[in-house]
This record gives structure tokens, sequence and C-alpha cells, in this order.
């Protein structure tokens, strides 16, 4: 599989009516690459990100994961999808969804690492309370234990600091930086802070990709700017 791209796209494009959400879009992520995306509000972060995780389909042109077209059951297998709306069973506790997402990509062994990220986040004494009675913080750290307890190949992340605090965000950026080296990893986000733990950056402009490069010796604000 290492020798595949971790994402391909071939003229990825999204359009509502006339309006170009993404404009066509190639481009390539290797296997263990740590890549941000920024851009503006609107410049369509979100909507490459989901057709990524194969939540959102493509007006034209195609996207695969490691060789296997976004959104099959192949490629969803191999994507840990963490979005900035976290959304939840309204019956299962912290530690059922835990449990739940664990056993249904094939971790028997769950607990241990369950154990592990609620600590991080500060979940621990919540496990058995229910994540939909969470403030909007507390329910980013839900999802992200969630994100991480499974195995992946490629974590994509839209938006994972809003409701965080300073803490929230520190315990965040460590854990990414302790994932295997050979989890490719993909984040969209306003915090520029984050963007020189990462090697390359994508900056979106109004649906088109306007940057694509090293994380050293760039103008972050200019690059959201456009």
């Amino acid at each position: 599989m290492s020798d595949k791209p971790a994402i391909r796209t071939d003229g990825l494009t999204k359009s509502y009516g006339d309006r170009p959400a993404l404009e066509p879009t190639t481009l390539t992520v290797a296997a263990g690459e740590r890549v941000a995306i920024v851009g503006h509000n609107g410049s369509g972060k979100t909507t490459l990100m989901k057709m990524l995780a194969g939540l959102m389909d493509a007006t034209d042109g195609s996207a695969f994961v490691f060789g296997n077209l976004a959104g099959t059951s192949d490629a969803r297998r191999l994507v840990s999808w963490l979005s900035d709306t976290p959304t939840f069973y309204d019956d299962l506790s912290l530690d059922e969804h835990l449990e739940y997402v664990a056993r249904l990509h094939g971790v028997a062994d769950w607990q241990p690492r369950a154990d592990e990220l609620a600590a991080a986040v500060g979940l621990t004494e919540r496990r058995s309370d229910l994540p939909t009675t969470f403030s909007r913080g507390l329910r980013q750290k839900a999802a992200i234990c969630l994100a991480l307890v499974r195995p992946f190949k490629v974590l994509l992340v839209d938006e994972p600091f809003v409701g965080l605090d300073q803490a929230g965000k520190r315990v965040f950026i460590d854990l990414i930086t302790r994932l295997d080296a050979s989890s490719t990893v993909m984040i969209a986000t306003h915090e520029l802070g984050f963007v020189d733990r990462v090697g390359r950056i994508i900056a979106l402009h109004d649906g088109a990709i306007s940057f694509d490069g090293p994380s050293t010796g760039v103008d972050l604000e200019e690059l959201v700017r456009g």
C-alpha cells in the first residue's frame, strides 16, 4: 500500500448550479505526509475534505485513497474523519460510543486506547455520560477520542480547534504529533499556530489551489487572505 499515494485527486470538482465550490483540483499526498489546508471561509476547504472522506459526491473528477475510490468501503476503512460539527447517538454514553466505533473497525482490545484518549482530553470522569449533553468544547474532545480510537491510514480533520480551550488545543496537537509516522494527516484549519507542525501547506482561494508547498518561509496570513 505504501507505494501508492495516500490521497490522489484528478480534476476533482464541486459545483452548486453555476456556482463552483471547488474548481478542478489535482493533487497528490504521499503516505505519512502532514498537510494543513488553509484559506478564508468559503474557500473550499470543507468541500475538499468531505469529498476526500466520501461524504460528498463530486460534480466531476475523482478522488482516491491508496488507490481506492473515495467513498467506497475500501476507502472508508482506511479513513478516519473528524468533523468540526460532530454528531453522536442520543442514547449512547461516551464509553459506548468508543466501544462501538472501535469494534466496528475490528479492535477487540479497545479499552487501553480509550482509557489513554479519555485521560488525555480530560474526559475520564465523563465516560458514562451522554456526549449529546456535553458543551461544545467537550463534544469536540469526545469526537477527537472517537476519531483516534480506531485504526486508520488517513486522518482527515476539519477545523478541529473550534470550541477548544488553549489546553485542549495543546492536547490535540500532542495527540497528532504522537501518531505513527506512517499515518497521513490532512487538517483544514484557521489555527495558524498549528501550521508549523506540518511539512506542507495547501492554500485554497475561491475554490482553487493558490499555494502548495513547504510550511517554512511563507506568510501564513497572506495565504489565508488569498
